[in-house]
């Protein structure tokens, strides 16, 4: 038996965000009704490098396929500058659960990025205004591109406002997307006035002082303890919708909040699983403005490990290569 050996190239084509937004809700839903399996993320800290690893295992039965990975990824910020690496690089194990077997290794990065987004593309088809047309963003890094591409596949976004500090990012991201939306650069302010809105950055002190009064906000930027993008004034007078109650507080846009007491369990409005499903409800069931507090569960890259493993081999794609011997 062989493994499949799939690229940044071969993932990238064969993850279309449709059907990976699909799988993503499809996780969501098997993680409300306990049809997973997901240790808590691991931590390898390497300040040293100014960076860290960490390892997302899985198991997910969804209702129509199930299978198991396991991510391997890092956050080195001096990577770009250093050298000339991506500052998050990823790799991914993807093996069948009747027998262990590994069916594929994978480029780990375009995974992560396309379930990032497909996740606040979930959250925001249950969360958002059904009619919101316009989105924000604060950040215009690479996460920022995803996330406009896979929220405009479940609202009909329009208008779209980038907030950076780095002018050339802006206009990077508006020659990007100038032919398909009416894009602009913008205030932070601007950015988290739109129907929807995704923060993107790494910062620790708060940079979202405050939202619409419907706005439905994606906090994807914090993923270790001590980030926190959002106001705690912002985030109190909103509806809170979590990726994982554990990482959230441990290493969420709520973790700083959690840990001085200023949130607690009563402000939480439940977890995007159990909106997905129906036990929690969506927007119509909500007044005000929403905030997902996404972490990034080891689900999602199973669910896009999925897509990009049966699109790939339907299509005779990546490399087969002998991983593990197979003598009995």
């Amino acid at each position: 038996m062989e493994t499949l050996l799939l690229g940044p190239e071969a993932v990238d084509e064969h993850t279309p965000l449709a059907a990976v937004i699909d799988a993503i809700e499809a996780a969501f839903a098997a993680y409300a009704r306990d049809d997973v399996v997901m240790p808590a993320k691991s931590y390898v800290d390497l300040p040293q490098y100014n960076g860290d690893f960490r390892s997302m295992p899985a198991y997910v039965a969804a209702e129509e396929w199930d299978a198991a990975a396991v991510k391997w990824v890092n956050v080195h910020t001096d990577n770009p500058t250093e050298y000339e690496l991506p500052t998050v690089l990823g790799t991914l194990i993807y093996s069948d659960p009747r027998n262990a077997f590994p069916l594929a290794v994978m480029d780990g990065t375009h995974l992560t990025r396309k379930r990032t987004g497909a996740a606040a593309a979930v959250a925001t088809d249950h969360l958002a205004v059904p009619d919101a047309s316009s989105m924000g963003l604060v950040g215009a890094g690479v996460q920022s591109y995803t996330q406009l591409e896979a929220i405009s596949l479940v609202r009909d976004i329009e208008t779209v406002v980038v907030a950076d500090q780095d002018a050339e990012a802006v206009q990077a991201f508006v020659d990007r997307f100038d032919d398909r939306f009416d894009v602009r650069g913008g205030s932070i302010e601007e950015a988290t006035a739109c129907d929807v809105c995704s923060t993107v950055t790494p910062v620790e002190e708060p940079i979202v002082q405050s939202i619409g009064e419907h706005t439905h906000l994606n906090a994807m930027g914090a993923d270790a303890a001590g980030k926190h993008e959002i106001d705690d004034d912002v985030l109190r007078a909103a509806t809170i919708v979590i990726d994982d109650y554990e990482q959230c507080t441990h290493s969420g846009e709520i973790n700083v909040p959690w840990s001085e007491g200023v949130l607690t369990d009563d402000d939480l409005h439940g977890e995007l699983g159990d909106v997905v499903v129906g036990d929690r409800p969506g927007r119509d069931g909500i007044e005000g403005p929403t905030v997902f507090d996404s972490t990034g569960l080891a689900i999602q890259d199973v669910a896009c490990a999925h897509v990009a493993y049966e699109s790939a081999s339907s299509a005779g794609a990546g490399t087969g290569f002998e991983l593990v011997g197979t003598d009995v």
